[in-house]
């Protein structure tokens, strides 16, 4: 694929992260990233959003477990300095606050259509690329997504939702919704990962007495440069996410 189709992830002098990914993101894309609790979703959220920024690119980050500071405090830890994006509205980070009458709550307390305020939310996708972490919060948080998880109806329940992506990523824009497989039923996950044109799934590996991250590529539709099977990486405070291994089925 020519690189002008692909939104590199950058700190090529830094890591290998944009090098083992082929070169970067295709544009127009919906980028899945799925793992347990601790497997690394948000760290490589970071990451991905620290080089998009460092190469020009526009971006939303939009956390349900994050508050700003904890988000900068974050960063910081990884040595991903994101007070000048956020300064110049390169960057724009909001917080899905469920219950304390943030953006996703009501005064009265009651549960918002959690998904319908999502897609209505214009600014927040108004950006090249849309991070969404966890995505299965939002979900699970959502009334209606639930009464329909409860009747069965969960891929009834994700149509909306993914004709709306379609039409997000169909100006060039690039989606990445992170989601932990054991925080949701199975069906409801499963057209999400159907229609995924990058599906990376997070694993923790024991090996002895170390446990191991590696990124298992399911699917890499669009890529650039070859892109391997699996990739090892770390999350090295004051360091940031580092790759440690490579293998090509």
């Amino acid at each position: 694929m020519p690189r002008d189709n692909l939104l590199s992830l950058g700190l090529e002098s830094h890591d290998r992260v944009n090098m083992e990914l082929g070169g970067g993101i295709p544009r127009g894309s919906i980028v899945l990233m799925e793992g347990d609790y601790g497997a690394g979703k948000s760290a490589l959220s970071q990451r991905f959003a620290y080089g998009l920024l460092e190469e020009g690119a526009t971006v939303t980050m939009l956390s349900t477990e994050l508050t700003i500071r904890g988000f900068l405090d974050q960063m910081h830890s990884l040595s991903y300095d994101v007070v000048r994006p956020l300064l110049n509205e390169q960057l724009l980070f909001l917080h899905a606050d469920f219950n304390s009458g943030g953006a996703f709550s009501e005064d009265a307390g009651e549960r918002m259509q959690l998904l319908t305020r999502l897609m209505n939310a214009e600014v927040m996708w108004n950006t090249d690329v849309i991070f969404i972490d966890t995505f299965d919060s939002i979900l699970r948080n959502d009334p209606t997504f639930e009464s329909l998880i409860r009747k069965n109806e969960e891929r009834q329940a994700a149509l909306e939702i993914i004709s709306f992506f379609r039409d997000v990523i169909s100006q060039g824009k690039v989606i990445v919704l992170t989601i932990d497989p054991s925080a949701i039923d199975e069906d409801a996950i499963g057209p999400f990962r159907a229609i995924a044109d990058v599906f990376l799934q997070l694993e923790m590996i024991e090996v002895g007495s170390e446990v191991r991250r590696q990124i298992s590529v399911k699917r890499f539709a669009g890529m650039g440069e070859q892109v391997g099977d699996t990739i090892g990486y770390s999350v090295r405070s004051g360091t940031g996410v580092v790759v440690e291994s490579r293998s090509v089925a």
